[in-house]
Formats: structure tokens, sequence, C-alpha cells
């Protein structure tokens, strides 16, 4: 059976000397989007919109734990506010080896928060920046 749940699942992510790091373990949740931009090309002729396919995009925010280990979130994500190296992303959202996405990506942002009842979290904010098209294999 194919279908499958998001469990077990592998994330690496570049620090900014280009070395891959596992992170999964600091991350509680993520999102993912791969927009394509279209155009308008509608003629005055019809009565419905048409349009075509344009450039390719992927954005993505990882959400996860403060971890200030070696070669862990932290460490790699500290240097974004003072770095501007795109990395490379390698995602695998199953357990198994396939699917998954590597895509290169700037990071935006790398924003911490400590809720009220103590937690210490992060969010970091990332969009394509290699002009790759995002594929999964």
């Amino acid at each position: 059976m194919a279908k499958t749940g998001g469990l077990g699942e592998v994330i690496t992510v570049q620090d900014a000397s280009a070395s891959a790091q596992t992170i999964t373990n600091d991350i509680t949740n993520w999102t993912l989007s791969t927009p394509r931009a279209v155009q308008d090309v509608t003629g005055v002729d019809k009565s419905a919109n048409e349009r075509i396919l344009l450039l390719a995009d992927i954005s993505m925010t990882y959400n996860g734990v403060f971890n200030y280990a070696s070669d862990m979130s932290h460490e790699v994500f500290a240097t974004v506010p003072s770095t501007s190296v795109p990395r490379v992303n390698t995602l695998q959202p199953t357990n198994q080896t396939e699917p998954n996405l590597t895509f290169t990506c700037i990071f935006t942002d790398y924003q911490l928060t400590r809720a009220a009842t103590g937690e210490l979290t992060w969010q970091v904010p990332g969009s394509g920046s290699n002009g790759a098209v995002p594929t999964w294999s």
C-alpha cells in the first residue's frame, strides 16, 4: 500500500559552511509549498480565463525545539542573520527512501519564541534560490 503517514522522516539542512546536518529530531512540524506563477492570457473573445504556467518556486518553513548541541538546529540556523548563503535541504517525508525532495533555498529569518509556559522554540522560513525546479524523486 502506498498510502502512508509522515512518521519516520529524515530532514537534512546544510549549515553555513555547506556541511549537511541531520536535524530531524529538532523539527516538530514543517510546511512546504511548490507554487507556479501564472499569466492571464485571456483574449477579449473569451468568457472564462485562459492562463499559462510560468516560473516554478518553492517555499518552506521548519518549526522546532531549540537545541544548541553541536551540529543541531541552533548551530545550523544561528548564522542565518549573518550569512547570505544558499543551503541545500533534503526532505524525506516518510520512513521510506523515496519520495524525497532536494532543493536549495535561502533562509530569511531565524525566529525564536519563548512561550509563557517556558517552551523555547524556533521557526525558519526559506525560499528557493538557485533557479532549479523543485522535483520529487
